[in-house]
């Protein structure tokens, strides 16, 4: 299952794994006509894939994304908005809408589903930080979205340590400036004043698939950044 996964990176990723064989179910936010593009897009890989809409907004948005799917082996979370502000400009709201997405909502569906991938002895968790989540770092524009993100390592190295014995792998990828329908045009105008052009959602996806296919990677924090410096 796909969080995120009727644009940018998670639909790229979905449409790896479906070239794999994979059976696919992609959740998107509200638009109908991105959900039925993409599952159009997998559907013509032979794959077998499902979707559905469920804006995430509270804590029982985990429940109905997983009624669409209880049981997934593999779980990819591709979703978490970002804002752009100094620490002195973000409200109370702020902080909590960019937390609860970017950390309690992974976190919370990692909970809720890594019971049953223990009972079967398999599963793959992944997780997509931000743009130089990778280590504790300080950020001037983007202090809340990027603490919530960095946090995402300690629940993937949470996980592996309690459940890579029962063959469970959790990894966190952390992409560099990648160009998406979400990219605004400031943030492809500052990639490129560093002479860095933008990553292709393709080439994110293909990192992914090779994590998630290999089970020698597990716990690890990946950058995938063109060494961006910030």
């Amino acid at each position: 299952m796909i969080i995120g996964g009727t644009g940018g990176i998670g639909k790229a990723l979905a449409y790896e794994l479906a070239q794999k064989g994979a059976a696919i179910t992609v959740q998107g936010g509200s638009s109908q006509q991105r959900l039925d593009t993409t599952l159009s897009l997998l559907r013509s890989t032979g794959a077998v894939a499902q979707g559905f809409l469920s804006p995430i907004t509270s804590s029982s948005t985990v429940q109905q994304v997983l009624a669409c799917s209880a049981h997934p082996d593999i779980l990819v979370c591709a979703w978490g908005p970002f804002k752009r502000g100094a620490l002195e400009t973000m409200s109370a709201s702020d902080w909590h809408d960019l937390v609860w997405a970017n950390l309690i909502f992974p976190g919370m569906l990692i909970s809720t589903v890594l019971p049953e991938m223990v009972k079967r002895h398999w599963g793959r968790i992944l997780l997509f930080g931000g743009t130089k989540t990778d280590t504790i770092r300080g950020f001037t524009t983007s202090a809340v979205y990027s603490a919530a993100k960095t946090a995402l390592s300690v629940l993937a190295k949470s996980v592996v340590q309690q459940s890579a014995k029962d063959g469970i792998c959790c990894n966190v990828i952390c992409p560099g400036l990648t160009d998406t329908e979400y990219t605004d045009t400031e943030a492809l105008r500052y990639n490129r004043s560093h002479g860095l052009p933008p990553l292709n959602p393709k080439d994110i996806a293909r990192v992914a698939l090779t994590v998630l296919e290999n089970p020698h990677i597990n716990g690890a924090i990946i950058p995938v950044d063109q060494g961006l410096v910030l």
